[in-house]
């Protein structure tokens, strides 16, 4: 018998076969049952405990799971719905990050950014051509994620705040991401809608 089966009856059986044997004990004994009755609702909930254990049929401990998780995070906030924070819950702990370029491009594409390129900059050495920039030392550790697509352009209106810049544009859950995945000495630009 499985051990999820086993309810209040199947512990009363067992009690009642623990006893000693003899017709000094009676048929049936409410002592017994209680404590049947007790150890079956602990059998439940630890039933209910393995369930918890897996975060795709977590309900009661998925808070824990979240804060464990570092959901909600500071990039995509919180998810709307049980079924919507499993999913992000079993996403966040199967993913598996990388810092390739083959990497940081199917991430863009997988926000939506197709055709996505990176262009890594090199400082200025003796292999150098004469005609390239010198590229001072602090570009060793940058490189620019260039994404052909421009969106959330926000051009200066005429009711526009007179400290607002003349054009604001970029994606902020993909720059978040990607800021949040990139290795952790380099710097990171974003250039939309251009290509390498």
């Amino acid at each position: 018998m499985p051990l999820q089966d086993l309810d209040r009856d199947d512990y009363y059986r067992q009690l009642l076969q623990l006893r000693p044997p003899g017709p000094a004990w009676p048929a049936e004994d409410p002592l017994l049952e209680a404590i049947a009755e007790g150890l079956a609702t602990v059998h439940a909930r630890t039933a209910d405990l393995m369930d918890e254990a897996d975060p795709r049929a977590t309900l009661e401990m998925l808070p824990a799971w979240e804060r464990n998780a570092g959901l909600p995070d500071d990039c995509t906030g919180p998810a709307e719905g049980l079924v919507a924070r499993r999913e992000r819950l079993v996403q966040q702990l199967t993913e598996q990050a990388g810092q390739s370029r083959a990497f940081f491009i199917e991430l863009a594409e997988t926000l939506g950014y197709p055709d996505a390129t990176i262009t890594e900059f090199r400082p200025f050495n003796c292999q150098s051509d004469c005609d390239d920039s010198l590229d001072p030392d602090p570009w060793r550790h940058a490189w620019r994620l260039n994404l052909q697509q421009s969106e959330n352009i926000h051009d200066f209106t005429a009711t526009s705040g007179c400290d607002e810049a003349l054009r604001v544009w970029g994606n902020e859950v993909l720059e978040c991401i990607v800021r949040r995945l990139k290795p952790a000495h380099t710097n990171v630009l974003f250039a939309y809608g251009v290509s390498e």
